[in-house]
């Protein structure tokens, strides 16, 4: 799909960008924020693919794995327990509270993200749709029940004592990679209430986000003056048909990432630079909305 006539001519990507001329594109409009993984980076959290576009080697949980295979819930519980503590430590980074100060401006209307780390919120943002849920919960497959992860983990602590913290790699999902025979013998406990299967209260691939959910990330969209993309290559389609839907509706589009994304051609301004350098600078520049 082409750009629409009807908006100004598309940057190509560069590591130079014009921050005055971002600022005026944006200016007096309202606008939606679609973030992912590189909002978190210089929070200690990996993306996926980094600014190659290149998948890691790490392979995130699938849903039917975990929901049908108990060695495989073993497993992620396994690695979990040792990915948590660097999910549950994070702090917002300039980014995430250069974006939360544009909210409270009222320059950003809503954030959503496919981030599960809660660091928007941590930062202040309110307005916040998880498209993928959130590592900070638990739910039971059997009965619905919710436990907070904190409390999981210190059941998970006391029944696995023998597991040895170790320095990890850990993915945004809050996998971490263990080998295989470490997680064998690893102990996992039901559900408090029913003693049901206990998973993450997250979207695995493979599975879908819930249907009012897109809605409600539509209904955002729809109601935008412009969409700004923030750290991801939109390479699963539970972020790009968001850009897909601006761009159908000929709104503004500004994708800002480190490396290609999937959106590129749709975009109105493309900007290849850091995130914590160009969301304080948006911040610093007193955008303002018009009236609603």
């Amino acid at each position: 799909m082409s750009s629409s006539p009807h908006l100004p001519s598309p940057w190509p990507p560069s590591t130079s960008w014009r921050g005055e001329e971002l600022g005026e594109l944006l200016r007096g409009k309202r606008l939606a924020a679609l973030t992912g993984a590189g909002m978190s980076t210089d929070s200690g959290i990996p993306d996926y693919r980094g600014e190659t576009g290149r998948a890691r080697v790490s392979t995130p949980i699938q849903h039917r794995e975990f929901v049908h295979h108990e060695a495989v819930r073993r497993r992620y519980w396994a690695r979990s327990f040792l990915g948590w503590p660097r999910i549950s430590t994070a702090k917002p980074n300039p980014a995430h509270v250069a974006l939360a100060q544009l909210e409270q401006a009222g320059v950003v209307a809503h954030v959503i993200t496919q981030n599960v780390d809660r660091l928007h919120h941590a930062a202040g943002s309110r307005r916040v749709i998880e498209l993928h849920g959130a590592l900070a919960n638990v739910v039971c497959l059997t009965c619905g029940a919710k436990e907070l992860r904190a409390e999981l983990q210190s059941r998970l602590s006391r029944m696995n004592d023998d597991l040895v913290a170790r320095d990890v790699v850990v993915a945004p999902d809050g996998d971490a990679e263990l080998p295989a025979q470490a997680t064998e013998s690893f102990r996992v406990p039901g559900c408090l209430a029913c003693g049901g299967v206990l998973k993450p209260d997250v979207v695995f691939f493979g599975d879908n986000v819930p249907r009012p959910i897109v809605d409600e990330a539509f209904r955002v969209v729809e109601d935008a003056d412009a969409l700004l993309v923030l750290g991801t290559s939109l390479t699963v389609f539970s972020g790009f048909r968001f850009v897909r839907r601006a761009a159908e509706r000929q709104k503004p589009i500004v994708i800002v990432n480190r490396g290609e994304t999937r959106g590129d051609p749709l975009a109105t301004a493309r900007v290849d630079a850091p995130l914590g350098e160009v969301l304080p600078q948006l911040a610093r520049l007193g955008l303002t909305t018009k009236n609603r």
